[in-house]
């Protein structure tokens, strides 16, 4: 294939799509598809500052045309390319799928940015499958696993998170559920092999069958996009809403982890936090708490630490509101990150505005 040079206007002359055509194929591209064949052409060495200049948002759309391109031949890839490739691979011949795509992203991206892209293009988040699985919805996975047979499911359930093994499990039917415990119950180390073909059968029967797009429950993302507001916005937005639609209001509030549900956490989670906070943060964000979490707190110190901390908290005066709730924000987000980690447990119960513990 002849390579040739031309200037960055050249590349808009051709329009938003483009009929390729060879003698042994012919197939149009669409704009995203074309972006990705030229972009998996100029590789990282020359596609790296391009790359650098797109927002996360084009990186997510030319990432998805990407991992979905398939084969381009090398006729294909001459006819579209000619005028725009600087340097190709020798063979001229590209495969567009989830490795190289991830392989070029890294080359150019970090590593962080790229896992949260190769992420959502793949599907449910996670490393491995099983890790996948523990952000499957408990209904969706528990209505697939009602189908296998309970050493089956008991194998599967044992991987994966303990606390959404036991959402899922009070999803399945009585009778089944309690084989499936009792399966549990006397299941020894799992055989590598067979370990391997459940997962193999999960990875095709079912997780393939997950799209991409999956779409999160409405109410739940509201209330993580509440969590971030201040206090004054968040109470504008929960006051409006509650004059239209009183029943999402309801819903988004119980969804909703404040810094008050921190008061209703056990002494071992307080501590745990109280390990984990910048002092200075605790101080400011228990300078505007109220009584109760207040106490809670100090009850879990020292009463060194404790007289400390109040002595620190009567020098700093007055302070700014939106001061205060960055660091009760901060200490929500280390608690959410404490919990992930499953160091502790805040998960609120559907049915009562509590903690279960």
């Amino acid at each position: 294939m002849e390579h040739h040079n031309l200037s960055p206007t050249a590349l808009v002359a051709h329009g938003n799509s483009l009929t390729i055509s060879s003698a042994s194929e012919q197939r149009e591209l669409t704009g995203p598809e074309k972006a990705a064949v030229m972009m998996l052409a100029l590789g990282d060495r020359y596609g790296g500052p391009i790359w650098k200049l797109l927002d996360e948002i084009e990186i997510k759309q030319l990432s998805i045309s990407m991992s979905k391109l398939g084969p381009i031949t090398p006729t294909m890839l001459d006819d579209l390319l000619v005028e725009f490739v600087t340097k190709v691979s020798s063979s001229g011949a590209l495969l567009g799928n989830y490795d190289t795509t991830e392989r070029l992203l890294l080359s150019v991206l970090p590593a962080d940015k790229v896992n949260a892209i190769m992420d959502e293009i793949r599907g449910p988040a996670g490393r491995n499958m099983w890790e996948k699985l523990s952000n499957v919805q408990e209904t969706v996975l528990a209505n697939y696993l009602k189908n296998e047979y309970p050493q089956t499911v008991a194998v599967v359930l044992s991987k994966i998170n303990s606390d959404h093994a036991a959402r899922v499990l009070s999803k399945l039917p009585d009778e089944f559920a309690l084989e499936v415990v009792n399966r549990m119950l006397k299941m020894e180390s799992v055989q590598k092999d067979i370990l391997d073909k459940v997962e193999q059968t999960l990875r095709v029967e079912f997780m393939s069958n997950l799209t991409n797009t999956q779409r999160r429950d409405a109410h739940e993302l509201m209330a993580e996009i509440f969590n971030s507001f201040d206090r004054n916005t968040e109470a504008k937005f929960i006051t409006a809403l509650e004059e239209n639609n009183r029943d999402a209001a309801d819903r988004i509030k119980a969804l909703m982890f404040t810094f008050d549900d921190l008061g209703k956490l056990d002494a071992s989670a307080i501590q745990t936090i109280l390990r984990a906070v910048e002092k200075d943060k605790l101080g400011l964000a228990l300078k505007g708490a109220k009584e109760g979490v207040r106490e809670l707190f100090f009850a879990n110190m020292s009463a060194r630490a404790s007289a400390m901390l109040k002595e620190d908290m009567e020098a700093m005066g007055a302070v700014r509101l939106r001061d205060v709730d960055d660091a009760q924000a901060s200490m929500i987000n280390l608690a959410k990150d404490l919990a992930a980690k499953g160091e502790i447990m805040i998960s609120k119960n559907k049915g009562e505005d509590e903690l279960v513990m």
